[in-house]
């Protein structure tokens, strides 16, 4: 039975008290990595025991505790163990690099920092002075040794109401300066709903996720629809090409997440794998960075999952979705249920159907402030349900109310003062069947202020010259839009969510460095 997407807010103690109760024995969450299980009721047992430690340390509701880990089992219980206080999470991303985690570390102000034994301390605070306490993995008896002894009969006081802050999280740090953005319990919740709604989720769903919990989207793709309906979540560190069938097969997944470098890897090299082995499978999602056309329909025959794309954002949460019985391929489906949407011209006004403009959104569905990447605080509370926040992203809405994102503003080629979007070009380039992938984007010329340029990606052994490139360019796209300079590449530059870089593409092409 499908859980219902207008479920009433209800806060962590209340969920895991009902799970623990009506399906104790059930898997709550299952690490792949190393086969450690929780059931509803060690889930709901470990968090209320993590939370009264932490109150021992001092956590209040309202503080914001740092959690600096790997993704495995202990920082999931402790993210939900700091919602349990009334605390706000703040778990960052290991891979960010050491002077950026020093940054946001100074700008977020946690009251705790929290950290993986593995790691170096001294070396991520960098001279905040912020308490700090590490913990050790759980291998069979008593966790988080290192953190200190903890309560064995003592019930946590704190809660939250859906008003209060949640978490902050950063939305990038490996290349880029972060910026952090804060979400609050409704929001969070409301983005598990349209998630709900989206998949089609239940209780009877087993979800398969392989991201980092750093990241919004795993926040509220699998962490809230699992507390909301009692799902069993099925957690993977990394994915793993040669692992990720295996645990279909093996763990029985109903639903296995995906994002669109995954299904380029999955295309890319191709792995065997016999329909009867995706045993109880009846969809993989796709989100995070767009996913064209012809890449979705080359997926859905090779392996014969059926793919629904989504559409979200760190500061918007799901703006858009496919639904499992109401889906247009090449597009990230209807406006979610809980967002107010709309498709705005350069004065403001919305759009009318065809037409092309920015992807503008409102309501409780948003984050509740951002820090900018100075740390200046900017509260976005007062005015995010009555004024519409524009995204920068492009975008088309049909007849039917399905949409189509074109494009990012800031990378439009302006080519003699027409505006090319350049996602179009990259699924013209992705659809030659010589290579894995291409990008397109602008660099200076005399004449036109920008040209098109692309970098393709060759499939192995494949031979192909600029000039059959081009000529498939322009067989299916307009003249102003097909790329005049072509070269190969080996990997396309992505960010940490798998989306292309293509600031990081023109400075490669330009000869600038890049770092």
């Amino acid at each position: 039975m499908t859980a219902d997407p207008t479920l009433p807010f209800r806060p962590l103690a209340a969920l895991l008290a009902d799970h623990a109760a009506m399906r104790g024995e059930k898997t709550a969450i299952y690490e792949i990595d190393s086969g450690r299980r929780l059931d509803f009721a060690a889930l709901a047992f470990w968090v209320d025991r993590l939370a009264a430690l932490l109150e021992d340390r001092g956590v209040r509701p309202g503080d914001r505790v740092a959690v600096l880990s790997p993704e495995r089992l202990e920082k999931l219980l402790l993210f939900l163990a700091i919602w349990r206080t009334g605390a706000t999470a703040c778990p960052f991303h290991v891979e960010t690099s050491v002077p950026h985690v020093r940054e946001i570390v100074a700008s977020v102000s946690p009251s705790l920092l929290i950290l993986d034994c593995s790691l170096d301390g001294s070396e991520v605070l960098g001279g905040p002075d912020v308490p700090a306490i590490r913990f050790a993995r759980w291998p069979d008896g008593e966790p988080f040794a290192a953190a200190g002894r903890l309560p064995r009969h003592a019930r946590p006081r704190g809660g939250y109401g859906p008003e209060d802050t949640a978490c902050i999280f950063s939305t990038s740090g490996t290349t880029d300066r972060p910026k952090c953005v804060e979400w609050d319990h409704l929001g969070l919740w409301l983005c598990g709903l349209s998630s709900i709604d989206f998949a089609g989720l239940s209780e009877d769903d087993r979800l398969l996720e392989y991201r980092t919990f750093s990241w919004l989207s795993p926040q509220i793709l699998s962490l809230m629809p699992h507390l909301q309906t009692g799902l069993s979540l099925y957690v993977a560190r990394r994915f793993s090409r040669g692992g990720f069938f295996d645990w279909i097969a093996r763990h029985g997944i109903t639903v296995a997440v995906g994002v669109p470098a995954v299904i380029n890897m999955l295309l890319a090299e191709p792995v065997a794998v016999e329909h009867e082995a995706l045993g109880r499978l009846r969809l993989m999602t796709s989100s995070s960075a767009p996913l064209d056309e012809a890449q979705w329909r080359r997926f859905e025959d090779a392996y014969g999952i059926r793919l629904i794309q989504f559409y979200g954002a760190s500061e918007g949460g799901w703006l858009c979705g496919n639904r499992v019985s109401d889906r247009r391929i090449g597009t990230v489906g209807r406006p979610a249920r809980h967002m107010e949407f709309s498709i705005l011209d350069t004065a403001g006004a919305a759009c009318p159907p065809g037409a092309e403009g920015e992807i503008a959104i409102r309501g409780p569905q948003t984050a509740a402030a951002t820090f900018d990447p100075d740390g200046t605080y900017r509260d976005h509370r007062p005015y995010r349900l009555a004024t519409w926040m524009r995204t920068g992203d492009l975008g088309t809405v049909d007849a039917d109310g399905f949409v189509t994102v074109t494009g990012r503003i800031k990378d439009l080629i302006i080519r003699g003062g027409v505006n090319i979007a350049p996602l179009e070009i990259d699924a013209v380039l992705n659809a030659h069947p010589a290579l894995r992938e291409g990008a397109a984007f602008g660099i200076p010329d005399p004449v036109y202020g920008e040209e098109v340029a692309a970098f393709v990606v060759p499939r192995d052994g494949a031979r192909i010259g600029p000039d059959r490139i081009i000529a498939h360019c322009a067989n299916r796209l307009p003249d102003f839009k097909v790329p005049r300079f072509i070269r190969s590449i080996d990997t396309l530059p992505r960010s940490g969510r798998g989306k292309i870089r293509r600031d990081a593409l023109k400075a490669v092409w330009l000869g600038e460095d890049t770092d």
